[in-house]
């Protein structure tokens, strides 16, 4: 298969040696490139690449993102498609070739993690979240929502490539973006393992990113799926806050006059 596997690498010193040592032997017999973008590391992560043969390394002279790391793998890569694979040891090149096997039918093909994979419980409740607002938005169930194992046609994500973040939600909104343009988006179950190392993910700084980015491409493709609900919103809040203002300001200062009088 034509693929090239970006790698995007960010103080990933303790598991990115494994990670591309294990690969490497799939790759080679499957033609794959490996392109590892070391993005501004500041432990010993570009001295660790550097002493490994078959791969190809673009460095970053600071921390840009890791959207911006797999943008720069993607402009740099000559290929028909194009696979995202972490750094940190939670894939395997047998996973990544399940999905090489059943792209065909696919512009992205996404890895969706089962239950029998590791699961970070603490982020359990922002994914739950966040999978909520991109299902309504999209009006589409999506199983996983920013797995960072899936192959993607490269021309198709090209097109887009101006309209994604350089931050963690890269891999979200392209999902939501390919849905919204019409491409043929697929899930696959995959196993992963417990990363390596420490994440450099925050749950709620980037996670309230996500949402403002997802909510952003719905207002580029389908804007009334934003505005009618938001519209209703307010006009039922404002006739709420009317009936409010009506019964305990007006009425209590109008003085009632006696039957008497008429």
């Amino acid at each position: 298969m034509d693929l090239t596997i970006i790698i995007p690498a960010y103080n990933e010193e303790e598991g990115i040696s494994d990670t591309i040592r294990e690969l490497l032997p799939r790759a080679a017999e499957s033609g794959w490139k490996i392109k590892v973008v070391n993005d501004g590391s500041t432990d010993n992560t570009e001295g660790i690449l550097r002493d490994i043969e078959g791969i190809e390394v673009i460095s970053h002279p600071y921390n840009k993102g890791y959207g911006a790391s797999l943008k720069t793998g993607i402009v740099n890569s000559d290929t028909d498609y194009i696979a995202f694979y972490d750094a940190d040891g939670q894939h395997t090149p047998e996973e990544l070739r399940k999905l090489c096997l059943n792209i065909s039918n696919y512009d992205m093909l996404v890895g969706q993690r089962g239950k029998d994979s590791h699961q970070d419980w603490v982020r359990k409740p922002g994914k739950w979240v966040l999978s909520k607002v991109a299902n309504f938005l999209t009006g589409r169930k999506i199983p996983d929502l920013n797995s960072g194992l899936r192959i993607v046609n490269r021309k198709a994500i090209l097109g887009i490539l101006h309209l994604l973040p350089d931050g963690f939600s890269l891999s979200t909104t392209s999902t939501i973006a390919f849905m919204n343009l019409g491409f043929n988006v697929g899930y696959m179950p995959i196993k992963v393992s417990k990363r390596v190392g420490k994440s450099s993910v925050r749950q709620i700084r980037h996670g309230s990113n996500v949402i403002l980015l997802i909510i952003r491409l719905i207002v580029l493709f389908n804007p009334l799926k934003v505005f009618i609900p938001m519209s209703l919103f307010l006009f039922f809040a404002g006739m709420i806050y009317e009936i409010i203002y009506g019964v305990f300001m007006i009425f209590p200062k109008v003085k009632l006059v006696p039957a008497a009088f008429f």
